[in-house]
């Protein structure tokens, strides 16, 4: 093997990495600088005002503090488990008079940083270091919390790849150096399992997981049952092995597969709380089971013995230092012992890959490690857990949406190559291809086929023809290009809003608005109820969700359907799936521009989310410059002669 080819693709990773961590960062503080307080509440990273609640110690001895969100509830928000964070207060400046000093408002910081604990609706728990907690609370101005910039998802990141580099030998080396080459990857050689409740395919992916020595890659296409698959392989793996961890790039793809185990029957134990709070999350969580642990009373005993002390101390007293270590070491023999006793039973450890380097995993190995959604994930991120495997399975798809690269000249250099895709390129026979799909009717899905996946993804028979109205066309593209509009209507061309210049297309999300009201008409008002026909709308742009979401909420017509819509972004949409589906393109201009829309696998996930019935709004006259738009209009043009 060509030992320096994977350590300078490792250094250029690193480099790479580097710039977006700088771009990220100077982002993140012009943005503090610049953008008000009102716009940071709309995107979502600031809750302002907010009533702070109780402070107290939680059960891992970490001080909390209870903070609830006062307005703008129905915002969605950006804060989850393991965010940085940090607390402001709002201070007039002074002015000529009250309003113009009002308006100069400034932000002051709280000295301090917090992590995010816990979010659920508008109630969020922050640990924060102890003795700050006054500050807060006792504040006479009016107090908010915000995203922090992420340091530490970096620093792990850079020091996963360091290690990797430093790597001279053993299982870390030589995966790193088998993944940079064409170099075959070792399998096992079993007769194959048989799983009758799976298909052909599943079955094939199932045991390729099983014959692994070093990697294998599950490539699950939209609706093909990834995770069904995967939740079969790792069952089958911990038949051969005690243990195995399980990864993810997020703390929502995390809770997903996790459930998925907890049917099973299988003891997960999730390091870190999941962004879904009910009971049935909370209970696997490492949190939770130690706060429920039989010793904990008795640990928790010990540690306000110890704060007590600590407050009653005076001057250089000797018994006080004795008290205070037999104190300390018998509440880490209980930590300890809880601890053994957690990880002891469970079959399945699960985190994010960053939270994959908690201290509570330190020193622990696995044969086996599962990374779910790799295809989202950087590849720096991916090395953080694998120093802990033996071998590794990864399952995603690098035909839908990529990792989030902030800096445009890292993206150009490759940074949002994945080590998945690697893997695909330098080791086909190493991927199982799922290919057939229970989700969407077959002409919606047989698009996505021909142009991602070579043609080979097949619907499953009972859903190959599914549809809500008797003789629809399952996909419909509404071409804005030519429509009139009347003299007090919004044009039909995309324009920039706001500080940020988000882009929307008002026009256009009327029109949406009034095709999704034609259609419920046409279904049934009473029948969409009954049969809670659930619909999404998508749009690339931020901007227009907004625009769209506010019409929504303003329109009395789709009042008793507001529980069965869901409006976000393509990324928002990932992993999930409706009856209907609506796409608001937006982009309307002379000269073909579609910036971020030539990410095709964006796309791809778009119009993969339908079950039944797809609505592509957009003016095919600037989109269809782009081949695969005019592929794709053309497609959607031929359904209706069919």
């Amino acid at each position: 093997m060509s030992q320096p080819s994977s350590i300078q693709a490792l250094q250029q990773q690193r480099l790479l990495l580097q710039l977006e961590y700088q771009t990220e960062r100077e982002a993140f503080r012009k943005q503090a600088d610049t953008m008000g307080m009102a716009r940071r509440v709309k995107r979502g990273d600031a809750w302002y005002p907010v009533r702070v609640g109780k402070s107290y110690y939680n059960s891992l001895n970490q001080f909390a503090l209870e903070v609830y969100r006062t307005a703008d509830e129905g915002i969605e928000h950006n804060f989850e488990y393991g965010k940085p964070v940090v607390f402001f207060r709002m201070e007039e400046s002074y002015g000529n008079n009250k309003a113009e000093a009002t308006a100069k408002m400034k932000t002051k910081l709280f000295g301090f940083t917090g992590t995010v604990s816990y979010v659920d609706g508008d109630r969020m728990v922050v640990t924060i270091p102890e003795g700050h907690a006054l500050d807060v609370q006792s504040c006479e101005a009016p107090v908010g919390v915000q995203l922090s910039f992420d340091e530490t998802s970096y620093r792990t990141m850079f020091d996963a790849l360091d290690r990797v580099m430093r790597a001279k030998s053993g299982r870390l080396a030589y995966l790193r150096d088998l993944f940079y080459s064409h170099v075959p990857a070792q399998r096992f050689h079993f007769g194959p399992m048989r799983f009758p409740w799976l298909n052909a395919t599943q079955e094939h992916a199932v045991n390729e997981v099983l014959c692994a020595k070093d990697v294998m890659v599950v490539h699950g296409p939209p609706g093909t049952g990834k995770t069904t698959t995967l939740v079969e392989a790792i069952n089958e793996t911990l038949m051969r092995e005690s243990q195995v961890l399980v990864c993810a790039q997020s703390n929502m793809a995390v809770d997903w597969i996790c459930e998925k185990l907890v049917d099973r029957g299988i003891n997960v134990l999730r390091i870190g709380n999941p962004s879904r709070v009910n009971d049935k999350m909370l209970g696997f969580t490492y949190e939770r089971r130690f706060a429920d642990h039989p010793d904990y009373p008795q640990l928790w005993a010990i540690r306000k013995a110890m704060r007590e002390l600590r407050k009653s101390r005076h001057g250089r007293d000797e018994k006080y230092h004795q008290k205070l270590e037999r104190l300390k070491s018998r509440a880490t023999e209980l930590e300890i012992r809880i601890n053994a006793e957690l990880f002891g039973e469970a079959r399945v450890i699960a985190s994010t890959l960053v939270g994959s380097a908690s201290r509570l995993l330190e020193g622990m190995k696995f044969s086996t490690l599962f990374i779910d959604e790799a295809a989202q994930a950087l590849e720096a991120a991916c090395w953080i857990p694998m120093r802990r495997a033996g071998r590794v399975i990864l399952a995603g798809d690098h035909c839908q949406l990529p990792p989030t690269v902030k800096s445009i000249a890292a993206m150009k250099a490759g940074l949002g190559k994945t080590l998945m895709e690697r893997i695909v390129e330098n080791k086909p026979e190493c991927v199982s291809l799922l290919q057939v799909q229970y989700r969407m009717n077959d002409a919606i899905m047989r698009f996505s086929s021909d142009w991602f996946y070579g043609g080979k993804v097949e619907s499953a028979p009972q859903t190959a023809h599914r549809g809500i109205l008797d003789y629809d066309i399952p996909m419909e593209w509404i071409d804005t290009s030519d429509m009139e509009v009347g003299p007090d209507e919004p044009n039909f061309r995309e324009q920039f809003v706001g500080e940020s210049f988000g882009r929307v297309n008002k026009g256009e999300a009327l029109l949406t608005l009034n095709t999704l009201r034609d259609y419920y008409t046409k279904i049934g008002k009473q029948r969409v109820l009954d049969e809670q026909i659930d619909v999404g709308v998508i749009s690339p742009y931020r901007a227009q969700v907004q625009y769209l979401r506010g019409l929504i909420k303003r329109d009395a017509f789709f009042k008793p359907f507001r529980h069965l819509i869901t409006v976000n972004t393509v990324d928002g949409f990932q992993g999930q799936e409706r009856d209907i589906i609506l796409i608001s393109m937006v982009r309307a201009n002379d000269d073909g521009q579609i910036g971020f829309l030539r990410d095709l696998r964006r796309m791809n996930v778009a119009i993969t989310r339908a079950r039944m019935k797809l609505i592509i709004l957009g003016n095919a006259a600037t989109m269809t410059k782009h081949p695969f738009y005019k592929k794709l209009f053309d497609y959607v043009q031929g359904l209706k002669e069919e």
